[in-house]
């Protein structure tokens, strides 16, 4: 088995990805996360320069700021390829939703399982055009949430799932 990579993707299933309007919601959500963490770490150099903390180490009051620019900047180019591993699929018994490109994940969510969903569009999400679902089921660790699709497509796929959970907890 040397060199072979393996998927955890089910080989019949279609994955449908989010929207591509996720891309820029998660470059400005992580861009201005990043000014935080950049403008915490060039304190030291600011003080530095303006004197108040003349002794502190020119390398470490440079340093740290240009670590956490690079750190900014590689969190920012994973974005898209992060936006395009997110899929999700419904099958006949459950729903599937993929993410992560280094370390792939994989859920599988029983339709009979599910208690309800949630549609929920923050302000960016808003402008966009875009919304999250979020499914909740009796196990308090599902983290079950689909985020970047179109408002109506988040709409649809609400109704679609609130059905299919009807339908699978009126069988038992």
């Amino acid at each position: 088995m040397k060199g072979t990579v393996t998927s955890i993707d089910p080989s019949d299933v279609r994955f449908l990805q989010v929207s591509d309007k996720l891309i820029p919601a998660r470059l400005i959500e992580r861009g201005l996360g990043g000014l935080v963490f950049l403008a915490i770490g060039a304190l030291p150099l600011v003080l530095r320069l303006t004197g108040v903390w003349g002794t502190y180490p020119a390398w470490l009051a440079w340093g740290v700021p240009a670590v956490v620019l690079l750190i900014v900047l590689w969190v920012l180019l994973l974005v898209p390829r992060q936006v395009r591993a997110i899929g999700y699929a419904e099958r006949n018994e459950d729903l599937l939703i993929r993410h992560g490109i280094m370390f792939h994940r994989v859920m599988v969510v029983p339709y009979g399982r599910m208690q309800y969903v949630d549609v929920t569009m923050g302000p960016l999400e808003r402008m966009l055009g875009l919304s999250s679902i979020h499914l909740h089921t009796a196990s308090p660790g599902t983290n079950a949430i689909i985020f970047g699709l179109p408002a109506a497509e988040a709409s649809r796929l609400r109704e679609q799932l609130s059905a299919r959970g009807e339908a699978k907890l009126a069988g038992l």
